[in-house]
């Protein structure tokens, strides 16, 4: 029992220091800070204009009260007023907010994803150039072979 518990362990010690991990951990973690930033940045800066915009509406007070057990329909004078009192609701002002949260944070991560394949093409291309200005093909085996070699080490050609 005890060998297996140790081996168990040294397998997760294993698995939890690789870097792919780590790296994982630490992208959730900002990831979690972002989607904060984001969440404050619809919430506070993009939501009132546009609540403005639209005739004074401020989305987070924007839901419909569900019938009480009695069947009737109690009016509040906000979505805060109604969750103290105990009423059930349907928050769709929030769900807006959430989903235009969503819609920004999703084109963020689209126009970093975009960015990072971008820095990688271009190192990906500089590194072939580089390659390229190391190396030649072989004209019998067609392999690739150091720019300095008069001998393929593949087919053991000569090489002009």
């Amino acid at each position: 029992m005890f060998n297996w518990f140790k081996r168990n362990l040294d397998e997760f010690k294993t698995f939890a220091v690789r870097g792919n991990v780590i790296d994982m951990a630490v992208g959730i973690i900002i990831g979690a800070a972002f989607g904060k930033i984001v969440d404050s940045l619809v919430k506070d800066i993009i939501m009132p204009p546009f609540g403005f915009l639209m005739g004074k509406v401020d989305f987070t007070n924007m839901y419909w009260t569900l019938p009480n057990m009695d069947g009737k329909i109690v009016s509040y004078p906000s979505l805060s007023a109604a969750q103290e009192a105990g009423a059930i609701t349907i928050n769709y002002g929030v769900f807006i907010n959430t989903l235009i949260s969503f819609i920004f944070v999703a084109f963020a991560v689209f126009l970093l994803i975009k960015a990072i394949n971008k820095l990688k093409a271009a190192t990906a291309k500089a590194e072939e150039k580089a390659e390229a200005e190391t190396t030649k093909t072989c004209p019998h085996c067609f392999s690739t072979i150091d720019i300095r070699a008069t001998k393929c080490p593949n087919c053991t050609s000569d090489i002009q």
